[in-house]
């Protein structure tokens, strides 16, 4: 039997959210975490909306009196929302399923949503069967390789990373030599091994300035804590990250949730309103649970008032012929780019660091493929798969020194985000929204996924990984 990857991944995500009671759904498969006991508002009289229709139903329905509904903080502040309590998170079933069956039959009235779950907003390789890193040489090129465009700081397109921080010897790669922002804030545990997915936005940020090396890079660490954080912190966060320097050229996000609601994330509403109204284009991964499902905030870009500031990527397999096992898909996803088996800048360029694997390879692809992908090989066991049926023995362990090989859509949301760059110092092009728009209509290619042809584009530094070279033997 595979690895549960997904519950071992919820494990992991519980421990770095202590102090929140989290819980999955609707169902195992679903990829969703959500904050247990709280639903999301939007502040003012929609909120004392949902509170009287909630706290009507938990009446009337015998078992369900909640304890009791109130507001939670902090107060909704800038993004316009706040968190209510629907029932105590310790109290065994959780009552956010009922809350919001309430809150639906009052937005038919309505015609609005109300309410929604506070999600857990995660880079896009925590809850979903994405690999790990795995070491480089660094006599090997980095894939894209470094495009022939000189690095110019007076006409540098502005590009803003969130994600985790840099690693503490990313200047030592020579193409992250003028890359600013916010350090990861603990790289390794006490005895000097790597933490889980830091060098993330360092990883990142190497595939933007390869494709594009006409740009100005800055990294925050929005998303240090194991990459994953509540929907009503979220938009908070972001309002902060374009804060600090002021709002980029093109915003590269490679995290979100998906849900199966249709107009988007309550706790993004501020921002995704305010971004509408700037020139930035915000590139964000689709996501990598192999589904239709809307992972947001990629998927505002199928909404007609955000189609023009949102390009959602998926991730094309290591041939560049068809969709990644693992990546999302659907009318939602504008665009697919390589996205599997990229190498980029990790750490240890000064000195090499440890790492262990925390998650075992599969015994066949979770989602049916046919190809040596990277839910197969490289071949390794995780620690936090030991005990689990088939996965047994040392969890296997590697060196860093300086470059990897990881795939993602994490990864292609950068590589589409370099092509926008690339395209705006090519044309001088100042409006990085026509840009994006002008490369999408350029694109001829297309790609096969889920048996759709689709879009594709292919930086013309990237080269295909043969499939036979990842079959590494067990």
């Amino acid at each position: 039997m595979a690895p549960h990857r997904f519950h071992e991944q919820f494990e992991h995500i519980r421990r770095s959210l202590p102090d929140v009671p989290l819980t999955m759904g609707p169902d195992d498969s679903a990829g969703m975490l959500y904050e247990k006991g709280a639903v999301l508002v939007r502040d003012g009289e929609e909120a004392r909306f949902v509170e009287d229709a909630v706290r009507a139903h938990f009446t009337r329905t015998p078992g369900l009196v909640p304890d009791p509904v109130r507001r939670v903080g902090p107060r909704a502040g800038r993004t316009g929302v706040t968190r209510i309590r629907v029932g105590d998170p310790d109290g065994g079933e959780d009552t956010v399923p009922h809350a919001l069956r309430a809150v639906r039959e009052a937005e038919d009235r309505q015609g609005r949503r109300l309410a929604g779950r506070n999600h857990v907003v995660h880079i896009a390789v925590n809850a979903c069967p994405g690999d790990e890193p795995v070491p480089v040489p660094r006599t090997e090129p980095a894939n894209p390789a470094a495009a022939e465009e000189s690095y110019d700081p007076a006409t540098a397109v502005g590009v803003l990373v969130v994600d985790t921080g840099l690693m503490h010897d990313h200047r030592s790669y020579p193409l992250l030599a003028h890359t600013t922002g916010d350090a990861q804030l603990t790289e390794t545990d006490g005895d000097g091994v790597l933490h889980q997915y830091v060098g993330h936005g360092t990883f990142i940020a190497g595939i933007l300035a390869a494709v594009a090396p006409n740009t100005d890079i800055t990294v925050r660490g929005t998303l240090n804590d194991a990459g994953a954080v509540l929907e009503s912190e979220f938009g908070a966060l972001l309002f902060e990250a374009v804060d600090r320097d002021g709002w980029p050229d093109i915003i590269s996000l490679s995290a979100g949730t998906p849900s199966a609601d249709t107009d988007g994330l309550i706790g993004l509403d501020a921002f995704m309103r305010e971004l509408r109204d700037r020139r930035t284009l915000l590139v964000a991964a689709a996501g990598n649970n192999g589904s239709d499902t809307p992972f947001w905030p990629a998927a505002y870009a199928a909404l007609p008032e955000y189609a023009d500031c949102v390009l959602s990527v998926g991730a094309l397999r290591g041939d560049g012929e068809s969709g990644a096992c693992f990546t999302n898909h659907g009318p939602w996803v504008r665009v697919h780019v390589p996205g599997e088996r990229l190498t980029s800048a990790l750490t240890g360029f000064t000195t090499p660091v440890p790492y262990v694997y925390q998650h075992s390879t599969f015994d066949a692809c979770r989602f049916g493929a046919d190809y040596p992908c990277t839910c197969r090989y490289p071949r390794h066991t995780g620690v936090l798969s030991e005990g689990r049926e088939s996965t047994g023995g040392k969890p296997d362990q590697v060196m860093f020194d300086g470059l990897a090989q990881w795939s993602g859509t994490s990864f292609a949301a950068p590589v589409a985000a370099g092509l926008v760059a690339a395209r705006m110092s090519a044309y001088r092009e100042r409006d990085p929204r026509a840009a994006g728009a002008a490369l999408l209509a350029t694109a001829t290619e297309r790609a096969e996924v889920r048996g759709a042809q689709v879009p594709a584009l292919r930086p013309p530094t990237w080269r295909p990984v043969p499939g036979a070279a990842w079959a590494v033997p067990a």
